[in-house]
């Protein structure tokens, strides 16, 4: 089965590898769902035969809208056998969010669960390029559960009360069943029963397109353009992540683990994040078994569970959104988890505060506790190297490819305390998809002719030549000409005893342009005022950076990739909307 013509670095080609070294190992854990290696190549195969019968051309691009389950992934290795590019779309959408990412992406196809077929409907006639519809079998059909997205249209409310039985259900079943008819979809078990399982596609390229649509804090995603060989390199281990990366393909092959060696690893970030992806197929891309967190709603004790069940060596979680039920899980004293193998616990897309990661390691001594930093638009950037106090926030290793740049474009100094911009060389991506403004302005070319990419997230180099990264520029607070990264005053706060979770933003201020308002939610015992928090902050933060507002709520909600929601908080701490309280 092996290939008789040349491979790339395509990320299709570099599976196929994998696959053929180990087929009849086990690959993938979702739900009930457990793939070997060789299945879900062939399953992958069998997806590809499809889309290409169906008029999928090499280079066009095919929206994946879904939760996390086995088949997100047996999709995306499908559309990249085909040649084509996967469009990550948010399962928690909106009817014009959707409209705006079939649109914007210019999506030929799109593979949807069941739920979501009335939203589909509802937006396809703004998507001119949209023709082929594969639609996912989902717990929809028995009316045992009704997914978050099911809020987001009044045809799919229907669907979301059809849980209690009687007429609404009949009436959402009716519903769904239309708008899948309406559009023509084609069942996907169907589809690969009655597509061939060979492999038998031509050659293909390093410069097919890994399409990343961004999921950011302000603005709607944009589309972010990597060719294949580059995100491998940038995001995906080169072939051995902490390894010198392969030289050539074939060498992948090599580099896969034997059995006694092979790690098994949660990955909790839903498949529509780039850290979920880029967690995913470096496990793949090793050999190992990947257990994918396929539930609807996040149980750290769940999460542990499986771990415990299923003999995992490692966890990945998005920030403290998924690291801090996970500690309080452990901190159960009716509770006890036998984790013999777990050896790590890493955060990617979201950095972990200090105090939640000083108790993960009281309750998991033997594990390393590990930020990641990155982008859509870097891929992997950085490992932490976690010391200082909570308000020194987190210090990185920098590379020949990673660095900070001035204004003029130039490293800054280190040690100088000037403050730049992150930025990557090397393997980095094309552009946005349809922004030539903002490709410009984010990928830019230095006095030497070297092209950087520069995202927006501020740092400095310290005496020791260590990064520290200070934050995203969209959510930094500008107070009486003084710059404010929220994330260094968000680490402090959670740092206070009486503090479970905190999120800071910016409200106007008729002196100082902007004031720092904190929005937080309690641990048990004695509410903190806002002058425990003022002082207890004064200890640790320069005047300026302090809070000068507090709102208290019984739960701060983050978007679906596990990072803070700004736009929700910077609603409350102007008053738009009241802080609900536990």
């Amino acid at each position: 089965m092996f290939y008789s013509i040349p491979v790339e670095f395509n990320l299709a080609d570099l599976f196929e590898i994998v696959a053929d070294t180990i087929p009849d190992r086990l690959a993938l854990i979702a739900g009930d769902a457990r793939r070997s290696y060789g299945e879900l190549d062939e399953r992958a195969n069998r997806l590809a035969h499809h889309l290409i019968d169906a008029g999928i051309e090499p280079g066009e691009h095919v929206a994946v809208y879904s939760w996390n389950r086995a088949e997100w992934l047996e999709a995306e290795l499908g559309i990249y056998k085909a040649r084509a590019a996967v469009i990550n779309v948010n399962y928690r959408y909106v009817a014009d969010e959707l409209r705006h990412i079939l649109e914007n992406s210019d999506a030929a196809a799109v593979i949807f669960e069941r739920s979501f077929a009335p939203l589909v409907a509802e937006v396809r006639r703004d998507a001119p390029r949209l023709r082929h519809f594969i639609v996912l079998d989902d717990a929809s059909r028995d009316s045992s559960a009704s997914h978050s997205s099911s809020r987001s249209s009044s045809a799919s409310d229907s669907t979301s009360r059809s849980k209690e039985g009687g007429r609404d259900a009949d009436e959402g079943e009716d519903l769904l069943d239309k708008a899948i008819a309406e559009l023509g979809a084609v069942a996907y078990e169907d589809a690969l029963a009655a597509a061939a399982p060979i492999r038998d596609f031509g050659p293909r390229s390093p410069d097919d397109l890994y399409v990343l649509y961004t999921g950011g804090t302000t603005g709607m995603p944009k589309g972010v353009l990597w060719r294949q060989e580059d995100i491998f390199f940038a995001a995906l281990g080169g072939g051995g992540f902490g390894m010198a990366p392969i030289t050539t393909p074939e060498e992948l092959a090599e580099r896969v683990k034997p059995d006694a060696e092979a790690t098994v690893g949660i990955v909790n970030a839903p498949m529509m994040h780039g850290g979920g992806q880029w967690t995913t197929f470096i496990s793949f891309f090793g050999g190992n078994t990947v257990i994918l967190n396929s539930a609807h709603h996040y149980s750290g004790e769940e999460v542990l569970r499986t771990a415990e069940r299923e003999g995992a060596h490692s966890i990945m979680v998005v920030g403290d959104a998924m690291a801090r039920p996970i500690a309080d899980a452990l901190a159960d004293p009716e509770a006890h988890y036998d984790l013999p193998n777990l050896v790590v616990i890493g955060s990617g897309g979201a950095i972990m505060s200090k105090a939640v990661k000083e108790e993960l390691r009281t309750r998991l001594p033997g594990a390393f506790i590990a930020d990641s930093f990155g982008a859509s638009e870097t891929g992997a950037a950085g490992t932490v190297m976690d010391f200082g106090g909570p308000a020194a926030g987190p210090k990185f290793t920098i590379s020949d490819v990673v660095n900070v740049l001035g204004e003029d474009l130039r490293p800054v100094a280190p040690g100088s305390g000037d403050i730049g911009l992150l930025a990557r060389r090397g393997h980095i991506p094309l552009g946005y998809f349809k922004d030539e403004a903002k490709t410009a302005a984010t990928f830019v070319v230095d006095p030497d002719g070297v092209r950087w990419v520069v995202p927006g997230d501020f740092a400095t180099i310290n005496p020791d030549g260590t990064l520290a990264l200070l934050g995203r520029g969209s959510v930094c607070i500008n107070t009486g000409g003084e710059k404010v990264y929220v994330e260094e005053v968000e680490a402090v706060l959670k740092a206070h005893p009486q503090v479970f979770d905190a999120v800071v933003v910016g409200v106007p201020d008729e002196r100082f342009v902007e004031r720092v308002a904190a929005i937080i939610t309690a641990r048990a015992g004695p509410e903190p005022t806002l002058d425990d928090i003022e002082k207890f902050c004064r200890t640790k933060l320069a005047g300026y950076k302090v809070p000068r507002q507090l709102h208290v709520t019984g739960e701060i909600p983050c978007t679906p990739v596990g990072k803070p929601d700004y736009r929700w908080a910077k609603k409350i701490a102007t008053g738009e909307i009241e802080a609900a309280r536990a």
